[in-house]
Order: structure tokens, then sequence, then C-alpha cells
């Protein structure tokens, strides 16, 4: 692993069933659990000719998390600088300079500098809620953006999907499950056909909080497989099998 210099508020965290380090900061932006299950979900192809581009970076997370699957590139699009160095310095850190790179840019311009139809896979991890002028908002500016659809919302950061997807692209999605009507709606209009559906489930007698989404581009209609779901915690509140290895390794 390679050095980096940190900030005073940063602190580096190990995703240690990947062998993955990354940069994390609690006055800035920390992943979650949601960015370890979209990694772990996703599909992408290990040919090296494989373009990824992670939407919503962050600090990263989900583009590193995928990058064991593939010796393709990923390319983490990120509108916030600080978060956009902070995946840069991650990349750095994990010694994956020569298959990764962050583009500090907003999304809705990225068609500029990265060709349509031209990409493989896409992650993202948006923003959960609305930029609605009732909504609370964290005072946090940089969890604001991340939380709230206030630089891109759903239905334009699906176009921008569509757009840069090669026919038959996939795409990998989480996202809030009271959102799915404005998921389907916005995929329909955009030429993305949902093909697997995983529920999260905080315990399993809960209603599911999170949803995991494949999505193919100019797919056919009405093919939706719906997988088992994850079970995050066991009734005794440590983690259940599946996530205990997808954090910690066997």
């Amino acid at each position: 692993m390679a050095t980096v210099d940190l900030h005073p508020d940063e602190r580096i965290d190990r995703l240690y069933s990947k062998e993955i380090q990354i940069i994390q900061s609690a006055t800035v932006f920390s992943f979650s659990l949601d960015a370890v299950l979209l990694g772990a979900f996703a599909t992408v192809p290990q040919a090296a000719k494989t373009k990824t581009v992670d939407l919503c970076a962050g600090n990263g997370a989900v583009g590193l998390f995928a990058s064991a699957q593939t010796r393709g590139s990923i390319v983490e699009v990120e509108i916030q600088p600080r978060l956009a160095d902070m995946a840069q310095r991650s990349i750095q850190l994990n010694d994956l300079t020569a298959r990764m790179s962050v583009l500090n840019q907003d999304l809705l311009t990225v068609t500029a500098t990265i060709p349509k139809d031209s990409v493989d896979v896409v992650l993202c991890n948006p923003p959960y809620f609305k930029d609605q002028p009732t909504s609370q908002k964290n005072p946090n500016p940089h969890l604001a953006i991340a939380r709230h659809e206030i630089s891109a919302n759903l239905d334009q950061i699906l176009a921008v999907t569509s757009d840069l997807l090669k026919m038959n692209g996939k795409a990998y999605f989480v996202h809030r499950p009271e959102r799915l009507d404005d998921l389907f709606t916005a995929m329909r209009a955009h030429r993305l056909a949902p093909k697997r559906l995983r529920f999260v489930h905080p315990k399993a007698d809960r209603e599911a909080n999170m949803v995991l989404i494949e999505m193919i581009k100019d797919g056919r209609p009405n093919g939706v497989r719906i997988m088992p779901p994850v079970v995050v915690y066991q009734a005794d509140g440590t983690y259940g099998e599946e996530v205990h290895q997808l954090l910690y390794g066997h």
C-alpha cells in the first residue's frame, strides 16, 4: 500500500473482506453499509477492456469495493472537490492509479468528458431524498448534498446513466424502497429495464429499508427477478453471516 497525506479530520478505515483501505472523515463523509452491499451486488466483467463509471462517488467507496472484480478501468465522478480529493488519495493508497481515476465534475456534464454509449457498467449510490422546500437538511453541506437531490435528481441521474451505457450495458443502484415508483418511472423513460432486485432488511422481522437494483439499457421488459433478501442483523443485534463476511471476510 502507498502512503498518502491525511487532513487532521481524516482517518483510514479498512474493508477487511476486500483488503481495501479508504480515507474517511466524520466531518465530511463516511461510507455506510449501502456502499458495501452495492459493491457486492454489482457484477463487473473481468475483461481489461471493461469500462465502469461510479456516479455520485463520494469518497470513492463503491468503485473501490468493486475494483477487485475487474481488470478494467473505473472512473469515479464526484461533484464535491473535497470528496473527490479523498477518493483520489484512496485510489493511490490502494495502488489502483493504473486502473482508477476521479473526475471532479458535475455528473450532469459528464458526457462532455466520457463519450455517450461507451460504458459497460454504471454504479451509483445516489442521494436518497428529494430536495423539497420543506425538507430538513443536514447543516453540513457535504452531507446535505450526499443525502438530498440538491445537485441532481433521480430522473437526471438515470438519464445520464442511460447516455453513458452501451446497448445492453448494466447499471447497479442502491436506493430506498419508498422511491421504487420514481425509479421505475424514470428507468422506463430512459431506456433502462430492471432485471434484478434485492431488498435489504435491518432484521428479519422488519420492513426493508434499502433496495439493490440491476438494470440493463434497452433490455426487454417484464423480466424482473426478486433475489433472496439481505438481513443485516440477527435477533441478538450481531451482523448476519452474509453481512459479516462482506465486512470482515471469512
